[in-house]
């Protein structure tokens, strides 16, 4: 990672310490490597900022590389409170992708969804209660997409991170009043990310091995008996692979959709259950390539909405997380 070259790049080289004309060299070293360990100590934080405002996890990544070469070349004597310094640089970054990217979706092939995360290892926060789990949901991310760059930033650092007001006003250099005004506008527009009763662990394991069997058989009333009435379900290919380009809605359409797509697609796949963006999913890999991944929302004991991730670009970042968790014989469903 860039931090990580940025420490060797500054370690002082010990035939010189003993120079009183490079005395100040080791000096600068060390003040480099402290900052660069300061920032490391913040960047999941980060991270997770930028992820939640873009809803890629290459585009966050990126952020917060460019946040740290920000950081390596700003005077830190004069910055009073540098985890609110970062969480400005971050998403002020963030908001100049935003509106570039709500232009690519506009012509994206089928629909998009955000890029998919494994979150069984922490990698965005914690995952106990069902409101952190909600709170990364792809549906969430989805709905999300309705704010403008103000409204969702507003929405992120409030909703998320909980900062007052005041903090998010001198992280976006607006009036405490708009802000408040933006964050009321934002929740009333994603209020179709009504409460769900969202069951426990061992109950949607359950639920989503009945899925799996269901679909692996091809049997369209096992799998209608695993569906709710309204469930719908999406599929992200981006014109790269084979999807579906309009939602399938109703137990009934979605079953039989199901049952054909898994019959072409995913005989000879390698198929394991993991948690993804706090709920479960099902992997689709072949000889070690992650292919896809179908993301389930649960309420109660049915599933409510399948979310398909199947374009390559966008299955990157998961398919890293899969293999480091995998050498750390940690890698859920597996």
């Amino acid at each position: 990672m860039f931090v990580t070259n940025a420490v060797h790049g500054v370690r002082p080289d010990r035939s010189l310490q003993a120079a009183p004309a490079r005395a100040g060299h080791g000096r600068l070293a060390s003040v480099t490597v402290d900052a660069a360990a300061e920032f490391q100590a913040e960047r999941g934080r980060l991270f997770v900022l930028a992820y939640r405002l873009l809803g890629s996890a290459a585009d966050a990544e990126d952020v917060v590389q460019d946040a740290f070469v920000r950081w390596h070349g700003a005077d830190r004597a004069s910055i009073a409170a540098p985890s609110a310094w970062l969480a400005k640089v971050v998403t002020n970054l963030c908001l100049n992708r935003l509106s570039s990217a709500a232009a690519r979706r506009e012509r994206y092939v089928g629909p998009w969804l955000p890029e998919p995360v494994l979150t069984g290892d922490g990698t965005l926060g914690p995952m106990e209660r069902a409101q952190q789990r909600e709170s990364v949901s792809l549906g969430l991310l989805v709905l999300l997409e309705r704010l403008t760059p103000a409204e969702r930033a507003v929405f992120v650092l409030r909703e998320a991170f909980g900062y007052g007001h005041r903090d998010i006003a001198g992280i976006l250099d607006l009036s405490e009043a708009n802000c408040r005004q933006l964050h009321r506008r934002a929740r009333q527009r994603v209020a179709d990310a009504s409460p769900r009763f969202r069951p426990g662990r061992q109950q949607w394991r359950d639920l989503v091995e009945r899925f799996l069997a269901a679909t692996r058989d091809g049997d369209v009333r096992a799998l209608e008996q695993t569906l709710a009435a309204d469930v719908v379900a999406w599929a992200d290919g981006g014109g790269k692979v084979t999807a579906a380009r309009r939602p399938v809605a109703g137990r009934r359409r979605v079953a039989r959709y199901l049952a054909g797509a898994f019959g072409r697609f995913a005989s000879g796949l390698d198929l394991t259950l993991a948690e993804v963006n706090g709920e479960p999913a099902v992997l689709g890999w072949a000889g070690g390539t992650l292919l896809g991944m179908t993301v389930l929302e649960i309420s109660g004991d049915h599933i409510t909405a399948l979310r398909t991730i199947a374009n390559p670009d966008k299955l990157h970042y998961a398919q890293r997380q899969a293999a480091r968790l995998s050498h750390s014989g940690r890698l859920p469903g597996s």
